[in-house]
């Protein structure tokens, strides 16, 4: 039986492993959450940044095409090695429409291709995103033939996804599929409460029995559960020794694997955390785009960084008080400027 300080020091050694190449890092995660918002940088960046030696800003989107990667939703919409996205397709889809055929059509005949350069050819008409907003009628068709498997994103631009046509391969059986799906988010996650574990792969239903499908894997003795203060938790079962966790202060962005399953961070560091970037501005308690602060294996507060000019601005708030520990205010210091230097502004 754990208790929650060896849990604790478990999420911390699986996930904040030491800090590897980024064609590495993202192998080992399995899938890094994308998340458009520069509060100071994207989630992804933000994510990498610990695990990835010497990463900067933007690193991902410019070494993207010679990663072997791919853009797509496992449990949210970010970035996956192509073996773990080749576990989502095909999905249950319908037929694709009139403009869906015409713009598959015109990429497969151009190549890598901008979606202005379809709207210049099939016109500016607008249709009603899944956010309530207004589209262009073939970027929402580009986004569809993505989902689908038909379209993949060669690269961006600026921010902007360049499609091509993905190239043909032979997918796996659903009886196969399924169980691999689920150990990627278990292993993302883990310890993952069982819970959470099973919201996030509901949508995998039409493969199989998802909760069979758990409960064939702590069977087989590739996953393994755990009650612990009335949580239960999963994880996989390989033997992960729990490493010293360093006295280091870290900024972690609110997609971060530690941080996702909210019912664990809550349970583990005694605290409820909430994203607030869709909170109004008056409601929010801890601001706009608060990154948890870890320090050790203790999450003790929070800190919002915004970039002004050539200068990084970043105000600090804590949980009950200021660890009173000697070495903290030098290793806040030290995240400060690594942040610093990962949004290149030596």
């Amino acid at each position: 039986m754990k208790t929650p300080e060896q849990l604790r020091a478990l999420s911390i050694s699986r996930s904040l492993f030491g800090e590897t190449t980024l064609k590495v890092a993202i192998r080992r995660l399995g899938f890094v959450q994308a998340d458009p918002i520069r509060s100071p940088a994207r989630a992804q960046d933000l994510i990498l940044r610990h695990r990835v030696k010497g990463y900067r800003v933007g690193d991902l989107d410019r070494r993207y095409p010679s990663l072997d990667l791919e853009e797509d939703v496992l449990y949210a919409y970010g970035f996956l090695p192509r073996r773990v996205w080749q576990l989502l397709h095909p999905r249950k889809m319908k037929g694709i429409s009139s403009i869906e055929g015409k713009v598959l059509e015109a990429v497969r005949a151009g190549g890598v291709t901008h979606p202005r350069e379809l709207t210049s050819r099939f016109g500016k008409r607008r249709v009603t995103n899944a956010w309530g907003g207004h589209s262009q009628a073939t970027t929402r068709a580009l986004e569809a033939l993505r989902a689908s498997g038909r379209l993949r994103v060669a690269r961006r631009e600026h921010g902007i996804r360049l499609y091509e046509a993905m190239p043909s391969w032979q997918p796996l059986s659903p009886d196969d599929r399924l169980p691999e799906r689920i150990m990627v988010v278990a292993n993302i996650l883990a310890p993952v409460t069982e819970r959470t574990l099973y919201a996030n792969i509901a949508r995998y239903r039409f493969l199989g029995d998802t909760r069979a499908t758990v409960g064939a894997l702590v069977t087989a003795g590739r996953l393994r559960t755990e009650t612990i203060d009335g949580l239960s938790y999963i994880w996989p079962s390989a033997k992960t020794v729990p490493a010293e966790i360093p006295r280091r202060v870290r900024f972690l962005a609110p997609f971060d694997p530690l941080v996702w399953d909210r019912r664990r961070f809550e349970h583990l560091w005694g605290w409820s955390y909430r994203f607030e970037a869709y909170t109004p501005a008056a409601k929010r308690l801890r601001g706009y785009y608060a990154m948890p602060l870890l320090w050790g294996d203790a999450v003790v507060g929070w800190a919002n960084a915004r970039v002004r000019g050539p200068d990084l601005d970043v105000e600090v708030g804590f949980v009950k008080k200021r660890p009173r520990d000697s070495n903290f205010g030098a290793e806040l210091e030290a995240e400060i400027e690594r942040l610093r230097t990962f949004l290149r502004l030596e």
